[in-house]
């Protein structure tokens, strides 16, 4: 961890090296994101609720997605430009030396930039608990960190999916960004608003109900099941099967050499 946290202070000073560029890509983070967050603003000034959601409590879902995407956007951002190590060569690099490949791959690239999405989704998460009118209760408060980190499980796992498809395409697939940037849209509202089937799929094959949507009902009291604030461990579990495929690909790989 001593040598991760080195690293991730190299990326920080290397990227202030530019102050002006790094702060103005952080303001367009954050203007980009607000534009979202004004679609939900205008919805709500129509309609009052949303299949029974205050506009209160869709931001907390809102904003908890879109917290979660922003981490791992930041600190797993390795991954997601991964098919340019493939094609610059640095990837050759990676594999000879002492390190693991996933932790090399982690520090290759770390994306300070995204912190400006990631401070407005904790403005808008700062002004819906107050006025989400949630009883908050030590659960609730758990609730709402494992949902993070749920978050960025699954997000790391689709990213890590991603990185490990590179192998076999290597460029990168641009329909990942269904699963990916798609995703974050999707949870910017309880994904039952969407239908069974979306629910479905987003329980089943890419699991972000299990920390978007199902410890969401805890949280706002449309269900008294306290397990539900667990389900954001599954999470973790995504990461397997996605780190798995990984490796496979990674064993597959052949360098041209160049």
């Amino acid at each position: 961890m001593k040598l991760y946290w080195k690293l991730v202070l190299m990326q920080l000073k290397s990227q202030m090296q530019y102050k002006a560029s790094f702060f103005m890509t952080a303001a367009g983070q954050f203007i980009v994101s607000f534009t979202a967050f004004l679609s939900v603003l205008f919805l709500f000034s129509r309609f009052h609720e949303v299949q029974g959601f205050s506009y209160s409590e869709v931001l907390i879902c809102y904003s908890v997605i879109l917290t979660a995407f922003s981490l791992t956007e930041c600190f797993v951002r390795g991954f997601d430009v991964f098919p340019r190590l493939i094609r610059g060569g640095d990837l050759d690099r990676i594999l000879v030396r002492p390190r693991s490949e996933v932790f090399q791959v982690l520090t290759s690239h770390i994306e300070f930039s995204r912190l400006g999405r990631l401070l407005q989704a904790l403005a808008v998460l700062a002004y819906a608990i107050p006025t989400s009118e949630i009883v908050w209760s030590a659960e609730r408060v758990a609730a709402v960190f494992l949902m993070l980190a749920g978050g960025v499980a699954v997000f790391s796992a689709l990213f890590m999916l991603y990185a490990g498809l590179s192998f076999f395409t290597i460029e990168g697939l641009e329909f990942m960004n269904i699963f990916t940037d798609g995703s974050r849209e999707f949870g910017m509202y309880p994904l039952s608003v969407y239908g069974e089937g979306v629910l479905k799929f987003y329980t089943y094959c890419i699991p972000i109900a299990l920390f978007q949507y199902y410890p969401f009902l805890y949280l706002v009291g449309r269900s008294d099941d306290v397990r539900l604030i667990f389900l954001p461990l599954l999470g973790f579990l995504f990461l397997l099967p996605c780190y798995a495929f990984f490796r496979f690909g990674l064993r597959r790989y052949k360098s041209t050499g160049s």
